[in-house]
């Protein structure tokens, strides 16, 4: 296609048309949503959504790659790093909640989640290619290797599925991990929890995990004031995610 791709982007592109075909059914995109696509590179999945939304906003920071996309009129080309895209604004702008695609670059893949997290309100899904490895811990069950800090704060606003493995060979060029297509869902809200608090909270209980809680979330909690009754006999990965929310509701109501 005359693009090389650019280590710097994290630039990966998906060249394997029946793995193309089974994310596009996946998503299965309707006329008259608004679907916005993070990193279109080349263009792979954004020809076959086109051919059934007929309308696409994309977001591509490789300015010869966004300068290539708005030669086609059906796309509304955003030409930026997708970590300043104000995505509940974004929502407001087109008047509908979002459908977000994306094959994400791998090196950022993390910090997209937690930045489009703000806006999950905003969102009908997300459906993302992704590391395997990262679509493993989004995904995880407490008591797991790969349950953290990203599984309990994106399972607080998510359903999270696995749909489908996808192999390294499946891209151009190829990456040195297997990958993984996600689709997350965020159910109506019905908590009054607080983000930053809940945040602060989880990467302090993960922040030493091999350690009891009382050594690490037990001296935070302490210091605010707020036992809550939480067993601290446990290790991070132990704790299910709806009692972390509880521990952040009960710290963060009136004293």
């Amino acid at each position: 296609m005359g693009h090389v791709a650019r280590k710097r982007f994290g630039q990966h592109f998906l060249a394997d048309g029946a793995v193309i075909d089974a994310i596009v059914a996946a998503i299965d995109p309707r006329p008259g949503e608004v679907l916005v696509e993070i990193g279109p590179g080349l263009g792979a999945m954004t020809g076959p959504l086109l051919a059934r939304c007929e309308r696409l906003t994309v977001i591509e920071l490789d300015r010869d790659l966004a300068a290539r996309l708005r030669r086609d009129a059906r796309l509304d080309v955003i030409e930026a790093d997708v970590l300043t895209v104000d995505f509940a604004a974004l929502s407001q702008q087109l008047g509908q909640k979002l459908r977000v695609v994306g094959n994400l670059p791998y090196n950022i893949s993390t910090p997209i989640l937690f930045h489009l997290l703000g806006a999950a309100d905003r969102v009908l899904d997300q459906t993302f290619m992704l590391q395997k490895e990262v679509v493993e811990r989004m995904a995880a069950s407490p008591g797991s290797k790969d349950y953290g800090r990203l599984s309990v704060m994106l399972q607080w606003r998510y359903d999270i599925e696995s749909l489908l493995d996808v192999p390294p060979e499946a891209f151009e060029p190829p990456p040195r991990v297997d990958s993984a297509v996600v689709r997350m869902q965020p159910p109506p809200r019905t908590d009054a929890v607080d983000a930053t608090l809940l945040g602060e909270l989880v990467t302090v209980a993960f922040s030493q995990r091999r350690k009891l809680l009382r050594h690490t979330l037990g001296r935070w909690l302490e210091s605010r004031g707020c036992a809550a009754g939480f067993d601290l006999q446990r290790r991070a990965e132990e704790v299910p995610v709806a009692q972390y929310l509880a521990l952040a509701a009960a710290c963060g109501a009136p004293k």
